[in-house]
């Protein structure tokens, strides 16, 4: 987590004794100990509570996935109340898992049926040539799934490296055994991306799948929801829409946990809470601690694929002040080989000007705006219509890190990019150069700023972690020598 930093006005914070409430800015006020710095915090009903700048442990940042829907009370027992309530739920998960894992250690899994010739078909049928790191990541995969072990794997590998085609093959070598399969994403988008990647990789094979999210209509979802209990759909995709009570499985055997580090504990334990015999494989491509450590410590198995496949070529990255015409240039070329650009702009309460903007420079290129703070089908929406091609351009938040797999999307814009960290910069330059073409990353900032020395590390360390290729036929051989 990043260090906390004095709030900005507008920010939604949390106090440790009073809840949250809302940055108003500082303000110097004057004592009996002299005159000191106050970051001024609004709650309910106006009042205002000043936190002296050396009590600023005190504060956190609001992380919710979205504005609070109220503001505290200034000595109220609300938020006493919230914390008590989300001790006892933690306790109590915390008691669920510790015997969730030792029953899953002590509990004989189901034996999955061994490779046969419908299995390596199916693998044979994949248009590329695997790496070392996914043959390795398969077969240890396939000796726990063989074994009567309860599998608990997490399969870890940068974006792009093949965790997906991985896991298909577990999954097809569930469906061949007779079971039922979950594939579980954070996001209605991914899981869509999902559905399309199992119908395409399966057809042929006689595999149902289906798929539970917003995009499907109440029909659809019952028509899913009876062929799942009956059996006759043997692979789901969804998000946590898969955890409703309504849904229920005919014969469940393994559970494929996408992007886990944005799910939550509880989330990300309730379906193995419901059968502690069933296989679980997680992928990630960053990791948070609490896995890692459970997988270093030997409570889960882990593969890791570090190496990327031989026709995924390296993301040319170019850090630069902030210039209209480059990111016209950019959308340009990128509409010139029928390819999309993501532009990242990290402020909701000017990103409709920045399009409008964008707009007005690049007239004839279709444009959609993406942030946290629509409201959620229309945001499903604006990324279903980026996802099936039918803009040049999406401009977005931060959002698109979330696990966004878009092959046609190629050329992406960073504004501002010495505010992101760089964990996060890595996650959202992923999101491009995912299929057989050369990714461009223009990382930007503010021009004339002068950067902090974190920031020009960070960008120094992006840009630097790149393979570049010898390739002076690109538009990065007239950024360097013109703006770098």
């Amino acid at each position: 987590q990043d260090v906390f930093s004095i709030p900005k006005v507008g920010d939604y914070v949390v106090h440790a004794i009073h809840g949250i409430g809302v940055c108003e800015g500082i303000t110097k006020l004057s004592g009996n100990f002299g005159t000191k710095d106050y970051v001024v915090v609004k709650y309910r009903d106006n009042d205002k509570l000043y936190v002296p700048i050396d009590q600023m442990d005190l504060l956190d940042r609001f992380s919710g996935a979205d504005s609070p829907t109220k503001l505290s009370k200034i000595g109220g027992t609300e938020f006493g109340a919230v914390k008590e309530r989300v001790r006892k739920n933690l306790k109590k998960l915390a008691f669920d898992l510790t015997k969730l894992y030792a029953e899953r250690e002590t509990r004989k899994g189901f034996s999955f049926v061994k490779d046969d010739e419908l299995q390596l078909e199916f693998e044979n049928s994949f248009p590329y040539t695997e790496t070392e790191d996914q043959l390795k990541a398969i077969a240890e995969i396939k000796a726990d799934m063989e074994s009567n072990k309860v599998m608990d794997r997490l399969l870890c590998g940068d974006v792009g490296f093949g965790k997906t085609e991985v896991a298909l093959r577990a999954v097809f070598k569930a469906v061949l055994s007779g079971k039922q399969v979950a594939i579980m994403a954070p996001t209605t988008i991914l899981s869509e991306q999902h559905y399309n990647t199992c119908m395409s990789r399966f057809d042929g094979f006689g595999i149902n799948v289906g798929v539970l999210n917003r995009f499907r209509s109440k029909a659809e979802i019952d028509e899913t929801l009876t062929k799942l209990k009956t059996g006759e759909l043997n692979v789901i995709c969804g998000t946590h829409r898969l955890l409703s009570n309504d849904v229920q499985f005919y014969d469940l055997g393994l559970i494929v946990l996408d992007e886990e580090q944005k799910f939550g504990v509880g989330d990300k334990e309730k379906l193995k809470l419901k059968r502690s015999n069933i296989d679980v494989l997680t992928l990630s491509a960053t990791p948070i601690p609490r896995t890692l450590h459970m997988s270093l410590s030997g409570i889960r198995d882990v593969s890791i694929i570090s190496t990327p496949p031989s026709e995924r070529l390296p993301i040319q990255t170019a850090v630069l002040e902030y210039s209209d015409a480059v990111i016209v240039d950019a959308i340009q070329r990128e509409r010139a080989r029928e390819g999309q650009t993501f532009i990242v702009y990290n402020r909701v309460e000017s990103i409709d000007q920045f399009a409008f903007k964008i707009k007005q420079l690049v007239p004839n290129a279709k444009i959609l705006v993406g942030h946290g703070q629509m409201k959620p089908a229309d945001l499903e929406t604006v990324m279903y219509k980026f996802f099936n091609r039918m803009a040049d351009v999406l401009i977005s938040t931060t959002i698109i890190e979330n696990g966004v797999d878009i092959s046609n999307a190629n050329t992406l814009v960073v504004v501002d990019a010495d505010k992101f960290g760089l964990s996060q910069l890595y996650q959202i330059r992923g999101r491009i150069g995912r299929g057989n073409r050369v990714g461009y990353a223009y990382l930007m900032y503010k021009k004339d700023k002068a950067l902090s020395d974190e920031s020009y590390k960070r960008l120094e360390a992006i840009s630097e972690f790149t393979e570049f290729a010898d390739n002076y036929h690109t538009p990065f051989r007239y950024l360097k020598l013109i703006y770098l």
